[in-house]
């Protein structure tokens, strides 16, 4: 497996699993009718973001977006967000995109890394966040409408550089 920059053959790898995790409803917080022009233009980043694939031979694994968190005075803090293919997951492509999106945050000069909804019935995805140096900053009380688990917190999470 290895990370590259997303091109655009890589799409109808990438929107299968965009349009999974999104009508799933238990991870982002994304409208689950969302069309594959909508997602894209959604997903893939301009500079100074990037969007990226996990890849094994011509296969998407999985996709992460990063860029800054906010534009102006709070555009020294990145973020990104990452989604990893269901036959795939627990096989470390997540660690694998986490990690080259530090790696690039750092390389870029960002001062930080923060993810601004994590659910957190993600135990998968706090558990990696935790693990590679993440704290959870606050937890947002009811704020995100899980299928089974109803209303559910979302949590900021933080790494400083």
């Amino acid at each position: 497996m290895r990370v590259r920059a997303f091109e655009d053959n890589d799409w109808p790898g990438v929107w299968p699993i965009i349009h999974d995790v999104v009508t799933a409803q238990e991870t982002f917080p994304y409208d689950p009718g969302m069309s594959s022009p909508a997602a894209r233009a959604m997903w893939i980043e301009s500079p100074p973001g990037l969007t990226v694939v996990a890849v094994d031979g011509d296969r998407v694994l999985g996709t992460a977006k990063m860029g800054p968190n906010r534009p102006g005075p709070g555009a020294h803090v990145s973020t990104a967000s990452f989604m990893v293919a269901a036959d795939s997951r627990g096989t470390g492509v997540g660690t694998a995109l986490c990690r080259f999106a530090l790696a690039w945050a750092r390389t870029n000069g960002y001062a930080a890394m923060q993810f601004n909804a994590v659910v957190e019935s993600n135990h998968a995805a706090v558990h990696l966040y935790r693990r590679l140096g993440f704290t959870v900053l606050a937890t947002v009380p009811r704020a995100f409408t899980h299928p089974t688990l109803g209303r559910i917190g979302l949590h900021l999470m933080h790494q400083e550089f």
